[in-house]
């Protein structure tokens, strides 16, 4: 790959600072890149290595330095930072078909240019899009059914009936469809209520590796269009997750909840069962959430309370020692004090003014 300054600039939308006929052949970090690689600013604290770059470009914004540097100015230098590194590192895709020792099953339809690696299994009355991948170890039940340019890494699962959408890539040892958690309380023991429902992930949707998306006991377990899992995540059975969301490692989300759009979730956020979290929460690392949330708040802390009310009670928390000595001293002197108006009350004559 090797492309001009102006060449990457009209890609990124953006403008060029010194020679736009500059040759990029790859990228490096501020320390590392050297003569023929780009490299980019998103964090102000680096700035002044801009300077000291052996970089032949840099990418920033219009308010950075750039120490005379040739470059490129955007609107978000991360963003671009992110293009350019699909741009550099993308390779072309070359269909392998179905290989020697994959498994396929009875009445699959299989789309144009798509890859079963060995070891792969595909149930019966599957169906599968252009240009999919499917790696080594991949199970797919029956009545499967997925979308074009989907990537699935090996050992994944996806259970019968699920049904996956275009562009989605989803990471080792994930299972799709395992049934949900439910069961009934017979005196002393169990009951398994049949799991019978489905899971259904839109377009654009990524899962991380070892990641568990339970299905529904009845109807629907849904993740919306463009949302992005971390690795170990559990998202329950008839959960509905909202369009754009991104949910991090170790996460737990109940039975039923419901995300709206754009909702954060840090590592290790448990969300109990069948509340709703509105569009654009963001709920920090850790916390425990008890109940709804609404659109645009910013919670953390279990039970998770708004962040600004945590951050001061944080602030206290290391004083409470300290403040509980000194409330036991003032309640030692009211406690005189009491005593001292009772002795003093009972010196006064009755009728006394």
């Amino acid at each position: 790959m090797d492309k001009s300054l102006q060449e990457l600039a009209d890609l990124l939308h953006g403008s060029v600072t010194g020679d736009p006929g500059i040759r990029i052949r790859g990228m490096g970090t501020l320390e590392t890149a050297g003569e023929g690689e780009i490299t980019f600013l998103a964090n102000p604290k680096y700035a002044g290595k801009v300077a000291t770059t052996n970089a032949s470009a840099v990418v920033l914004s219009a308010e950075a330095n750039n120490h005379g540097r040739p470059g490129i100015i955007v609107a978000n230098p991360y963003l671009a930072f992110a293009k350019l590194l699909t741009l550099f590192t993308t390779r072309p895709r070359t269909a392998r078909g179905v290989m020697k020792g994959a498994c396929v099953g009875e009445d699959v339809v299989m789309g144009t240019e798509i890859s079963v690696y060995p070891g792969a299994v595909i149930g019966d009355g599957v169906r599968i899009g252009h240009r999919v991948t499917l790696h080594p170890n991949v199970t797919l039940y029956e009545g499967v059914v997925l979308g074009d340019d989907v990537i699935l890494h090996a050992g994944v699962s996806v259970r019968e009936g699920c049904r996956i959408g275009n562009r989605v890539i989803v990471h080792n040892g994930t299972v799709i469809g395992s049934d949900g958690f439910g069961y009934a309380p017979d005196e002393k023991s169990w009951y398994k209520i049949p799991q019978i429902g489905v899971v259904i992930i839109e377009d654009d949707v990524e899962i991380g590796a070892n990641a568990a998306v339970d299905r529904a006991a009845l109807e629907i377990t849904r993740i919306g269009r463009g949302t992005k899992i971390d690795n170990l995540v559990q998202i329950a059975h008839n959960c509905v997750i909202g369009e754009d969301c991104v949910i991090v490692a170790q996460a737990g989300i109940a039975g039923s909840a419901r995300l709206g759009n754009h909702v954060t979730l840090g590592g290790q956020v448990a969300i109990v069962g069948h509340i709703t979290v509105g569009d654009n929460a963001m709920i920090s690392g850790q916390s425990g959430v008890m109940g709804n949330v609404a659109p645009g708040e910013i919670l953390s802390g279990t039970p998770a309370i708004p962040h600004q009310a945590r951050l001061r009670s944080a602030a206290i928390f290391p004083h409470l020692p300290e403040m509980r000595k000194s409330l036991h001293r003032l309640g030692n002197r009211m406690t005189k004090v009491e005593e001292v108006l009772e002795q003093t009350k009972s010196r006064i004559p009755e009728g006394s003014a």
